[in-house]
């Protein structure tokens, strides 16, 4: 294959070209360079390729190549459905591979919506524009930007995959037309099978014939995206393997000769390892070895949890220099950092300093919203599994970032990545956690150490402390009201970390301290994203204040819409209350323009028997949009002796057009399920450095007796498909907290939700 290396100066090379003075003359020539990539898929014995997305066997077998870390999410079903319905397969003969990065599956989407994070605050490109854009998307195969995120696979691949099934069903069908002295447009395939009025060939019947064809062009793709498989309901392809077991995880793996490790760290900071016992650990049973650097000490025994034990028997100290994780200090922080500005203006509609100014009679409203720095605790640790041997590693690693992955490896170990073979596994859960790829630096020190093959997996109390948190935030809002009522000015300013910019430079290959540095005090615009008001308010402001973190900080389920939903729609109840309107009305009478997020905030009025949100109802309303996708929420929820409890979740979503309404459906069941967890817990203090949380139980996370009644409709669209895996997280908190105030006239501005509102 012919792949762009992953180079230390791979993304980093965009802001030197569009940073140097050169602009967009010099980036569009760049991206104007020709390259062509091959398929990194094989075929074993009896299976022909058809493109990198496909290969069919012999018998019959089709199996589709997925490039994207499948999580929960369903991206292995979702992305073969789209295949498989183009091409006209039978689904019980469908399987999928995943495949290792390759240029050929960059996500452009996504490089494209994240390209403010990768570029200096003072370069403002219009991503969409077609050469730029172009240029974008050139580049990002190139750095070989294959990425899991942004609720992006369906968005970014259903082209190519569809693309992917129609070329072969075309040379199917001009296989099965030679033979039978016909023009190939007069079959079909449907099935499995290639059919022209009472004659029919199996798939396994053409498939040899098929291979050799060429390719067609241009690719002639059904009228309809909509066909029997895509848009239709399917049984998950990983279902029945998680249901008995065989679904390999990366603690799965078991390799000859295989050792076990586990890992400690200080602080996050500048912490350097000063001493431990090695002895005490050596001495206990199974402990083999002690692998240490300057910030980290492992201890390799025939079993993790004789190499787990080793760490504390070893008891090592660290020493942190300079600033530690503080709550206290951090809440500080995110409220001087207004106070003092400067902000960055990411949004500005009309004149909002005329619309404030009390003489012209205006009402003005103000509010602080706050949420904590938040935990992703999907249920599989960090867990990653190594051989390195005659100057190659071997990585089985779960990672939303694989080419990431391998750099950080290669350069821990000093091997040039060409060297480092990446084997993508399932992810027990990971809510944007995978895009941390330290695990992968570890064990490459780890297994050259060794030298045998080694897995290492993370204490819970470690995954915690190693956590890249969602940054904690604060939301300062006030709005003018005239006297009937309207809102006429509206201003937005969030506090909080330039997470995606901390993202970026690690993923530039920048350790996470020297990312977060590197980040630090840099203006980040998808810091703001879910702040952008859907309601016709003429007068809009929306800033960002940087803050920077003594923690590192990452994207969480949904990104920075988790937490700036929460203070718009929060405080859009609030406004609706001081009006003197009932909520869903008062929300209704501003969406101009916005017929979809209407239609979802009155089809889930209509489901849950809306009342109005009258005081001691105990029902809240909330809506959202994002990813080209639409959500509104109504909640009922109540305070009981034992705190919070949610007791039904309405909600109506609009995702464009499905390719699986059942696992859409479940996307958003358990987003909402998240944004559960996010209302009451999901979050820890910081103390001396170190998170308070160090367990599952410590964060107050959702048992299955807490879940509420949860209905989801979804609308049917012809749009084109929006994203769903984060949708359900966002209106759910503000939701919950409008309920509440319903319920008991207290109003609560603070995630997790504590009884300090006012």
């Amino acid at each position: 294959m012919n792949e762009a290396p992953a180079a230390k100066d791979g993304i980093t090379r965009r802001k030197l070209l569009v940073g140097g003075g050169a602009g967009v003359g010099l980036l569009v020539a760049w991206g104007l360079w020709p390259r062509r990539y091959a398929p990194n898929m094989r075929a074993a014995d009896g299976e022909h390729l058809f493109g990198p997305w496909l290969k069919i066997a012999e018998d019959g077998k089709v199996i589709v190549a997925i490039p994207q870390s499948e999580s929960g999410q369903g991206v292995y079903t979702a992305l073969a459905q789209i295949v498989a319905g183009e091409l006209g397969a039978d689904w019980r003969s469908v399987a999928v591979q995943p495949v290792s990065a390759s240029p050929i599956f960059a996500n452009t989407l996504l490089a494209r919506a994240w390209a403010t994070a990768f570029l200096p605050e003072n370069i403002a490109l219009d991503v969409d524009f077609g050469p730029v854009a172009n240029s974008l998307n050139e580049i990002a195969r190139r750095d070989m930007f294959v990425v899991t995120g942004g609720s992006s696979s369906i968005r970014q691949f259903e082209r190519p995959c569809r693309e992917a099934g129609a070329a072969a069903r075309t040379l199917l069908c001009q296989a099965a037309a030679a033979r039978w002295g016909i023009a190939w447009e007069q079959c079909r395939a449907d099935r499995g099978f290639v059919i022209a009025g009472q004659r029919r060939l199996s798939f396994a019947e053409l498939v040899v014939e098929a291979s050799a064809l060429d390719m067609p062009s241009p690719i002639p793709l059904n009228p309809s995206a909509r066909n029997r498989l895509s848009g239709r309901d399917a049984p998950r392809l990983d279902l029945s393997a998680k249901v008995d077991g065989s679904a390999s995880f990366a603690g799965d793996v078991r390799l000859p000769d295989m050792l076990f490790a586990s890992v400690r760290a200080g602080p996050a900071g500048n912490t350097r390892l000063l001493s431990l016992d090695e002895k005490a650990a050596l001495n206990m049973r199974g402990v083999l070895q002690v692998v240490k650097t300057d910030n980290w000490v492992a201890a390799v025994a025939s079993n993790w949890w004789a190499a787990n034990n080793a760490l504390d028997a070893m008891a090592p100290v660290f020493r942190t220099k300079g600033r530690m994780a503080d709550s206290t200090e951090i809440v500080q922080s995110l409220s001087n950092a207004i106070a003092k500005g400067p902000g960055f203006r990411a949004t500005k509609f009309g004149d909002v300093d005329a619309a404030m100014a009390q003489e012209a009679g205006a009402r003005i409203f103000k509010a602080d919203y706050t949420v904590g720095a938040a935990v992703h605790a999907p249920i599989e640790t960090r867990s990653a599994t190594a051989d390195f041997r005659d100057g190659r590693l071997q990585l089985w690693l779960a990672t939303q970032a694989p080419a990431v992955a391998r750099l950080a490896a290669a350069e821990a170990i000093g091997i040039s990545v060409d060297d480092v073979v990446h084997h993508p596994v399932i992810a027990g859960g990971s809510f944007d956690r995978n895009f941390d790829n330290s695990i992968a630096a570890q064990v490459a020190v780890i297994a050259k150490a060794v030298g045998r093959p080694v897995q290492l997996t993370w204490s819970r109390p470690e995954d915690f402390i190693r956590d890249h948190v969602r940054s904690p935030a604060l939301g300062r809002l006030s709005a003018a009201m005239n006297a009937e009522g309207a809102v006429t000015g509206l201003t937005v300013r969030v506090a909080a970390a330039s997470t995606m910019r901390e993202l970026a430079c690690r993923m530039d290959g920048q350790q996470v301290d020297k990312a977060r540095k590197s980040a630090s005090g840099q203006y980040d615009v998808l810091a703001l994203e879910g702040a952008q008001i859907p309601y016709a308010i003429p007068n809009i402001t929306i800033d960002h204040f940087p803050v920077s973190m003594p923690m590192p900080t990452g994207p969480w389920r949904g990104l920075a819409n988790s937490y700036n939903c929460f203070f718009v729609e929060g405080f859009i109840d609030e406004l609706a209350h001081k009006a003197g309107v009932e909520p869903l009305s008062f929300r209704m009478q501003m969406l101009i323009g916005q017929t979809r997020l209407a239609r979802c905030l009155t089809g889930v009025a209509t489901m849950a028997g809306w009342d109005g949100g009258m005081s001691g109802s105990g029902r809240g309303i909330a809506c959202h949009s994002m990813r080209g996708s639409h959500i509104a929420v109504i909640v009922t929820a109540r305070n009981s002796e034992t705190g919070v409890r949610v007791d039904r979740v309405h909600a109506m979503a609009d995702c464009g057009r499905l390719i699986n309404p059942d696992l859409a459906r479940q996307q958003i069941e358990g987003g909402i399920v998240f944004g559960l967890a996010q209302a009451l817990g999901a979050a820890t203090d910081f103390e001396s450095g170190f998170p308070t949380a160090r367990r599952l139980r410590d964060i107050d996370l959702p048992k299955l007796a807490d879940v509420p009644e949860i209905t989801v409709e979804l609308a049917r669209s012809d749009e084109a498909p929006g994203g769903v895996s984060e949708l359900g997280v966002p209106a759910v908190a503000p939701a919950i907290a409008n309920a509440l105030f319903s319920a008991a006239g207290i109003r609560l501005r603070e995630l997790p939700l504590l009884s300090r509102g006012l």
